[in-house]
C-alpha cells in the first residue's frame, strides 16, 4: 500500500527530479510548483507525507507547514532548505517539522527521510482509526438488558467473537446493530485492530464503490490522487457494512468475490490487493424475501450469513427500559452538567408502556429530550412527549397507522392483548394489580394471559 506524497517546489527541475526517484521507490506522488494550488489540493485529496521547499513565492515552507500541522497535524511534513538557511529550517522543526533536508541533497539521504516519514504516517493512520473507534468503545458491557432477549444477544456475542466467521446482523432500525458489531470486535482477537464502519445506503453506488475499495488517480472524473477504500484501512480489522441490504447488483458480486477470494481492486486499478479482514454487516430488511424478489443475491446472502444475531425489538424485552432509560438519563445528565433523581413511577410506567417504534434509539433521543427541558431533577410524565403520556394521542396514532381495510375481530384482539400486556408491565408483573387496573376479576385475567400467550413475568 504505496503512501502517497505532495511535492511542492517552484523550481520545476527538482520537482521532476523528485517525482521521478520516489516513484522508482514506489511512492504515490503528486508534484505541484505554486503552495496555494498544493493546499486546496489537501483539502480534497488523501495526502500522507508533504514534502515542501522553504523559499517560494505567496506562500513560504513555513506557511504550508503552519497549515498543515494545523489542519492535518497526523502528516509529516519534511522541509527541503538551500545550504546557507539552515537556521530557517531548525526554526522549522520547532514548530512541527518532520525533518528536514539540504539543497542540493543525495538520493540516499532523502529516500532515508521519506522512509522514516512514510513509517511515522503509517503509525499516525492507524492511531487515527483506533482512537476512533475507542472514543465511544463498545464492549458487551455497554450492551444494557436482563431479558431473556437480550442475554440470547451476548450469548451469541461471546461466542461468536474469538472466529474469523462472517456475522450477519439482523434487526429494527434503532435496536442497536452497530452497538453489538463493535461488542463482536472488541471481544475479538482483532480488537487492537482498526474498526471501520460504512453505511451502505448513506452513498450512491459509484461514490460507495470507491468508498469500499478505494480508486486510482485518474480513474473517473475528479479523481485526482490515489484513494485507499474501508477494505484497505480496516487492514487486520473489522469492517462493519450496515443496512447490506441497500447493496446494488454490482457491488454485491463484487463484495461476494472478496469473501471468497480476500482480494480486490481498486477503481481503476489492474493490482490486485489481498486483505485480512472480519466481515460483520447488518440489516433492517428481510433478506429472505430480497432473495425471493431478486434483489438480493443468494450467494451473497449465503457467505454473509454464517453466524446470524437476531436483535430484539425494544417493545420485546420491556422489562430492559427502565434499566436503558437510567442509563440514558445518566449519560445526558454528565454531559449537560445536570443532576437527576430518576423517574417518577407514573412517567417510568410511561415509558414501559410505549411500544417504541424507534426501538433503542428513540428511547435514547426522549432521555436527551427530558434531560434538556426537564424542570426538576425528578423526571415526571409531563416532561414525556405527547405521543408518550398523552394516552389520547396515542389511541389517535394507534388507529392511523392501522390499514383501511382490517378484520375488526382479529384487530380488537390484538389490541386487547396490547392492553392486557401494558397493564400487566405497569402493574409489575402483579396480576391482581393489574386486574384492578383492567376493571376485571383475577381469574379473568389469567385466561386472558393464557389466551393471548402472555407470560406473567
Amino acid at each position: 500500500m504505496a503512501e502517497h506524497i505532495l511535492i511542492i517546489d517552484d523550481e520545476q527541475n527538482y520537482l521532476l527530479v523528485l517525482q521521478a526517484l520516489l516513484e522508482d521507490r514506489g511512492f504515490a506522488v503528486t508534484a505541484l510548483p505554486d503552495p496555494e494550488t498544493a493546499l486546496h489540493f489537501l483539502e480534497e485529496s488523501e495526502v500522507d507525507i508533504v514534502i515542501t521547499d522553504m523559499k517560494m513565492p505567496k506562500l513560504s515552507g513555513r506557511d504550508v507547514l503552519e497549515n498543515v500541522k494545523k489542519n492535518y497535524p497526523y502528516i509529516p511534513v519534511l522541509i527541503m532548505t538551500a545550504f546557507g538557511t539552515i537556521e530557517a529550517a531548525v526554526e522549522a522543526m520547532k514548530i512541527g517539522a518532520f525533518d528536514y533536508i539540504s539543497k542540493p541533497f543525495s538520493n540516499e539521504e532523502l529516500l532515508l527521510s521519506v522512509t522514516k516519514a512514510a513509517k511515522f504516517a503509517s503509525t499516525q493512520r492507524q492511531n487515527i482509526l483506533l482512537r476512533e473507534s475507542l472514543e465511544d468503545r463498545f464492549g458487551l458491557h455497554k450492551i444494557i438488558g436482563k431479558s431473556r432477549a437480550i442475554r440470547r444477544v451476548l450469548e451469541m456475542v461471546e461466542r461468536s467473537a474469538p472466529s474469523r466467521s462472517t456475522v450477519l446482523i439482523t434487526g429494527e432500525s434503532g435496536t442497536g446493530k452497530e452497538l453489538v458489531a463493535r461488542a463482536i470486535h472488541y471481544a475479538s482477537p482483532r480488537k487492537d485492530e482498526p474498526f471501520v464502519s460504512v453505511n451502505c445506503m448513506a452513498f450512491n453506488t459509484g461514490v460507495l464503490e470507491s468508498e469500499l475499495f478505494g480508486h486510482e488517480k485518474g480513474s473517473f472524473t475528479g479523481a485526482v490522487a490515489r484513494k485507499r477504500g474501508r477494505f484497505e484501512l480496516a487492514q487486520g480489522g473489522t469492517l462493519f457494512l450496515d443496512e447490506i441490504g441497500e447493496l446494488s447488483q454490482d457491488l454485491q458480486v463484487k463484495l461476494l468475490r472478496v469473501l471468497q477470494e480476500r482480494t480486490f481492486e481498486r477503481v481503476g486499478g489492474m493490482e490486485s490487493i489481498e486483505v485480512d479482514i472480519r466481515i460483520v454487516a447488518a440489516t433492517n430488511k428481510d433478506l429472505n424475501k430480497a432473495i425471493a424478489d431478486g434483489s438480493f443475491r443468494e450467494d451473497l446472502f449465503y457467505r454473509l450469513n454464517v453466524v446470524q444475531i437476531e436483535l430484539p425489538a425494544l417493545r420485546e424485552r420491556r422489562e430492559d427500559i427502565p434499566l436503558l432509560a437510567v442509563h440514558f438519563l445518566d449519560t445526558y445528565a454528565q454531559e449537560n452538567e445536570r443532576e437527576f433523581r430518576g423517574f417518577t413511577p407514573e412517567a417510568m410506567d410511561f415509558l414501559s408502556a410505549f411500544d417504541w417504534p424507534g426501538n433503542v434509539r428513540q428511547l435514547e433521543n426522549v432521555m436527551e429530550r427530558c434531560v434538556v427541558l426537564a424542570d426538576s431533577d425528578l423526571v415526571g410524565v409531563e416532561d414525556l412527549p405527547a405521543e408518550i403520556r398523552d394516552e389520547e394521542t396515542q389511541y389517535k396514532s394507534a388507529v392511523d397507522l392501522l390499514p383501511a381495510t382490517i378484520n375488526l375481530s382479529e384487530t380488537l384482539e390484538k389490541i386487547e392483548a396490547a392492553l392486557v400486556r401494558r397493564a400487566l408491565v405497569r402493574a409489575s408483573f402483579v396480576q391482581v394489580k393489574a386486574a384492578e387496573m383492567l376493571g376485571i376479576s383475577k381469574s379473568l385475567l389469567q385466561y386472558k394471559l393464557k389466551k393471548y400467550k402472555i407470560t406473567g413475568h
